[in-house]
């Protein structure tokens, strides 16, 4: 795959439901682009960290899983939506906020404070 530079960047923007983050570079491997909904600003930053870890497993692994562990305890599903790219989101019966807050906690503990 020649001109592939191996860049994948994260874009954010701020939609009527809060902040809007998507993957940019996937897709020049083939990989659906990651793209997480709804989410408060103040979770943006660290956010923008797990959809960097995501990006980098999903590019590693070469195929699409239906979820990927990032730590021992943070279980990430990965769903196709409509547009084409992956949301990632809670293991079954989780809501979703107190999920995201958790996710941020256990694998960046410094967010506590």
């Amino acid at each position: 795959m020649a001109g592939i530079t191996g860049e994948v960047r994260i874009l954010g923007a701020e939609g009527p439901g809060g902040l809007i983050l998507r993957t940019g570079g996937l897709s020049a491997r083939g990989l659906p682009e990651l793209r997480a909904d709804g989410l408060p600003p103040y979770l943006g930053q660290g956010w923008a960290r797990v959809l960097a870890a995501l990006a980098e497993r999903l590019a590693a692994a070469g195929e699409i899983p239906g979820e990927l562990v990032l730590a021992p305890d943070v279980v990430i599903r990965l769903t196709p939506a409509a547009d084409g790219t992956l949301t990632p989101g809670p293991p079954p019966g989780r809501d979703v906020g107190e999920w995201r807050r958790d996710v941020l906690v256990r694998l960046f503990p410094e967010a506590r404070a």
